[in-house]
């Protein structure tokens, strides 16, 4: 049979008559929520927020070594301080998660801390990125949160965790910093050693072109010009005395003379050459010993045909004189040639030293030009070992970038969950969904008519008159029965479920204490 609800009391009906499907379902659901709500254990919250200063000194005074934005330091930092190594000394030494440890695995309790219990969150703004000139996000700070069931180890946790950030923070860009000054410092020492190579080849190269180094190619070939203008100088001496050789020598031949006086001026010549010989070389020279022999070999000719007696003597005196000068002359023009030959080796040295001096100066060039390239990039690493040293410095004084705990862990007053208010207030509204449902259905269900209006409309004849429900003794001993059974009902849940609390999830006492405590706080 279809219902209509028409009006107002329609309603009204239906909800009188369906009163205990909607309270029952609805009590018993929002029993059941406030039951959740005082048996989950509180979770609390302890946060830490960490500004990250900018350094002390000025960065036109002390440039820093340690490079990169604070956020990429962040995730370093992070990596290393959300690793099982450490997240498990924390685990021993506060002896957290008592509650897990024999049913999970030990990774999967890191896990859950890592990923659930601690929260790491930034806090950015916009910054002028120095490389590009244009605004970027930067992290200025975050937080750090963690949490757990109790209040007092959620705080320490959460103060040790900062601490550690804060402490990871201080020995990695102390460790940059001392990695970058010793880098500069062994860099700077390499190049010290270098130049002192290259100083060594410098030096060796100058002695072993030690004529023809380029500061000497002037002076050179200054010698040269000299050295040649002596030369031309004595070819003309040279020529001259030949002049006079010549003269002598046609001025002797027109003097009649004998064999022997010919013999004995020759003997004369010969011993003047030699002593001249003699003043000037050594008795090993070619020349001295040439004329030796030749003067050997005449006064042996003279022995054989007895004209070597002291007391012989040229007839005629300007043979004689004229003797004496040819042989002087000609000991002369050998001076003269020997002269002539020690300048042109002396030129031809010149030469040489004049046409390598531009070989020579290329290679001292290419290796001065090396040696300025060394010495410049051991000024620029000195510069930067100075920078690298100060910058360490401010490192390790604490003056550079760092970490500053501006909002340190509190002791958690309230939990975070469960949150019994909205667990109160969603069981009430699903309790009183659940018992409209119920009442929707059985309403649904119910094909009596309870109204002559209902009847009138379901038959399509009038109703002549309603006959008001007669009661008897059989239907109030079944109404007796059926609310004792609601009655016994709604008694032993009552008494059931703080059993079932008591022996499942928590003592009643510290249950009944929880609920103080919690409508404590809520008041």
């Amino acid at each position: 049979m279809e219902k209509e609800i028409k009006t107002f009391n329609d309603l009204l009906e239906i909800l009188k008559r369906r009163k205990w499907s909607i309270v029952i379902p609805a009590a018993a659901i929002f029993i059941l929520s406030g039951v959740i709500a005082f048996v989950i254990p509180p979770t609390y919250r302890s946060t830490s927020t960490i500004l990250i200063e900018d350094q002390e000194v000025p960065r036109d005074f002390v440039t820093t070594t340690v490079t990169g934005f604070a956020d990429q330091r962040l995730q370093t930092i992070n990596q290393k301080i959300m690793g099982t190594t450490k997240l498990l000394d924390i685990i021993n030494r506060f002896n957290l998660y008592g509650d897990l440890r024999g049913k999970w695995a030990t990774e999967d309790i890191i896990e859950k801390m890592r990923k659930k219990d601690i929260k790491f969150n930034t806090i950015s703004a916009d910054v002028i990125d120095p490389r590009t000139g244009q605004p970027r996000p930067a992290t200025i700070a975050f937080t750090l949160s963690y949490e757990g069931k109790n209040p007092d180890v959620t705080q320490k946790i959460a103060s040790e965790l900062a601490s550690l950030y804060l402490d990871e923070n201080l020995k990695d860009r102390e460790k940059q910093s001392e990695g970058t000054s010793k880098f500069m410092s062994d860099e700077m020492k390499n190049v010290q050693k270098e130049l002192a190579d290259i100083d060594a080849q410098i030096s060796a190269y100058k002695q072993k072109n030690i004529n023809s180094l380029p500061e000497l190619a002037q002076l050179n070939l200054q010698a040269f010009d000299s050295v040649d203008r002596e030369i031309v100088q004595m070819n003309d001496q040279l020529r001259t005395l030949k002049e006079r050789e010549s003269y002598l020598q046609s001025e002797l031949a027109a003097i009649p003379t004998d064999a022997a006086n010919q013999d004995k001026t020759r003997l004369s010549e010969l011993r003047v050459r030699l002593v001249d010989l003699k003043s000037h070389f050594t008795d090993e020279h070619p020349d001295v010993i040439k004329t030796k022999n030749e003067l050997a070999e005449l006064v042996k000719q003279l022995r054989a045909t007895g004209r070597d007696t002291p007391d012989s003597k040229p007839d005629s005196p300007a043979y004689i004189t004229l003797s004496s000068q040819l042989a002087s002359t000609r000991s002369e023009i050998d001076s003269v040639k020997r002269q002539i030959e020690s300048f042109i080796k002396k030129r031809d040295t010149y030469r040489k030293r004049v046409e390598s001096s531009p070989g020579v100066e290329e290679g001292y060039k290419n290796i001065l030009v090396h040696r300025n390239n060394l010495q410049m990039k051991f000024d620029e690493l000195s510069k930067k070992t100075m920078d690298a040293r100060v910058s360490q410095g401010l490192e390790k004084e604490q003056k550079g970038e760092r970490f500053t705990v501006i909002d340190a862990a509190r002791l958690p007053e309230k939990p975070v969950r469960p949150n019994i208010a909205a667990i109160l207030l969603i069981g009430l509204v699903l309790g009183i969904g659940s018992g409209i449902g119920v009442a929707a259905v059985k309403e649904h269900g119910d094909q009596t008519a309870h109204t002559s209006e209902v009847l009138a409309q379901a038959t399509a004849f009038p109703v002549l008159a309603t006959i008001p429900e007669i009661v008897t003794w059989q239907d109030i001993n079944r109404l007796k029965g059926e609310r004792r059974k609601v009655i016994v009902g709604v008694v032993l849940l009552m008494i059931v479920t703080p059993l079932l609390v008591h022996f499942l999830v928590m003592d009643l006492d510290i249950f009944w204490a929880k609920v103080m405590r919690r409508m404590a706080k809520l008041g």
